[in-house]
């Protein structure tokens, strides 16, 4: 298995967690993290956001 998304590609996140409230919308992968268990993980940025979050794959899609 590998990720389904690349460096600098351009992805729509979904937040799912509601204990941490995120801003869904478009993102930039950054890196590309190890898996999660059974689900790969991501950092991406916002233009909007001065930080850069953690995402899993499942919360992604092609922009």
């Amino acid at each position: 298995m590998k990720h389904k998304f690349g460096i600098g590609e351009t992805v729509y996140f979904t937040a799912s967690n509601v204990s941490r409230p995120a801003a869904s919308g478009t993102y930039e992968v950054i890196r590309l993290l190890p898996t999660d268990g059974d689900d790969y993980q991501y950092r991406i940025k916002s233009s909007t956001e001065a930080f850069e979050r953690v995402a899993r794959e499942s919360q992604l899609a092609g922009a």
